[in-house]
Parts: structure tokens; sequence; C-alpha cells
């Protein structure tokens, strides 16, 4: 599985660049992205643009990684489904529990709107 990995300031964008997603592979990813929660910089972006096909069982993990990102207050959006890979969430019902953004843009803004969140929590928590 071919993955471009670029590092911004507050997330890391990944990009899956192979047309298939498996489970096998998506169990693979899956155990990478969590590495990132070890780091400062915690939050993700998933660029799925080149994936036009994924097993049930790929999206299953990746809902179980996000959820596990959320627990440990980060960000993980997915953006940029091909109309394929989303028609195919939607029929498993699986689109409704993923964060999902058009763009990689819209997938920034959300984190950041995350981000903001989190701190206002933090504020409360402290007051």
């Amino acid at each position: 599985m071919k993955v471009k990995t670029d590092t911004k300031e507050k997330f890391h964008a990944i990009s899956v660049e192979t047309p298939q997603l498996s489970a096998n592979m998506a169990a693979e990813l899956s155990n990478d992205l969590v590495k990132f929660l070890q780091s400062s910089n915690r939050n993700i972006v998933l660029n799925l643009k080149d994936v036009t096909s994924i097993d049930k069982e790929a999206a299953e993990s990746l809902v179980k990684v996000q959820q596990k990102f959320y627990e440990e207050n980060a960000s993980f959006i997915v953006c940029c489904l091909q109309n394929s890979v989303e028609e195919f969430l939607d029929k498993e019902d699986l689109l409704e529990l993923m964060n999902v953004t058009p763009t990689e843009s819209e997938a920034w803004d959300i984190l950041q709107m995350e981000e903001i969140e989190r701190e206002l929590m933090n504020d409360e928590g402290e007051g």
C-alpha cells in the first residue's frame, strides 16, 4: 500500500495512494495512524481521493480508528471520497459514523474548529 504523509503545523495529511483499500491494508494503516496519538501533533486528515473501492471491514476499521482519536481528544477527518466509496459507505450505514469533508481544505477548517472547542472545554474545566 502506498501512503504519503505531509506534516503540517496542526495535523498530518495522510494520502492513501492505492485504488483498493482492503481489510488487511486498513489494519496496517490503522496501526500506523494510531502511532500519531503519541506525538505532539496528533490530528489526522485522511485523504482518500485515489481510493475507488473499499472493503466493509476496511471501512469499519477506519471508523474504529476515528473513534479512538476522538476518545484521545484528537481530530480524525476523512476527505476527498470518490463517489463510489461514499455511496458504498452510505449503503453500509458507515458514512454517518465518519467525519467526512469534500476537500482537504474543509477538513482543515473542521480540524481548527475542533481544536478551538477542545481549548474552550479545557478552559472551562480549569475554571
